[in-house]
This record gives structure tokens, C-alpha cells and sequence, in this order.
């Protein structure tokens, strides 16, 4: 599926997608939002994993299950 979108750009935006994107300025700017995307979500997961990590009560929480995970289980 596809959406229409219209923006405006100033002079220099709009000389440097042009410059940048060649004939298809579509998937150049499709392809920009994509690698923002992910880079949107790793930051949310680092930031999630540094909360974590500095969560005292968790920490420990998770260092009671990972004593209990092989409880009963032959090495």
C-alpha cells in the first residue's frame, strides 16, 4: 500500500534531494524514514536495556530466576 503525501522544502532542501535522490525522490525519502526508523528503535531499546540495568530491584529479581531456571535440570 502506498500514501500520497505533499511537503514543503526550502530551496536548499529541495536541491539537495534532488542532487541526492536522482529520478526518484520517492523512494530516497522512503528509504531516509525507514533507517530513522530503526535508528528510533534502537534508541528506545538502549535507553530500555539502561533502565533496566540501573533498576536494583529488578537486577535482583532477575538474579532469583536465573537461580531457579535450572533447578531440577541435569548438566
Amino acid at each position: 500500500m502506498t500514501n500520497r503525501a505533499t511537503i514543503t522544502l526550502d530551496d536548499e532542501a529541495h536541491a539537495f534531494l534532488s542532487r541526492a535522490s536522482g529520478k526518484n525522490k520517492s523512494a530516497y525519502i522512503n528509504s531516509l524514514l525507514i533507517k530513522e526508523k530503526r535508528r528510533s528503535l534502537e534508541r528506545a531499546i538502549l535507553e530500555a536495556n539502561r533502565e533496566e540495568a540501573e533498576d536494583s530491584a529488578y537486577q535482583h529479581e532477575l538474579s532469583v530466576w536465573d537461580n531457579t531456571l535450572g533447578d531440577g535440570l541435569e548438566e
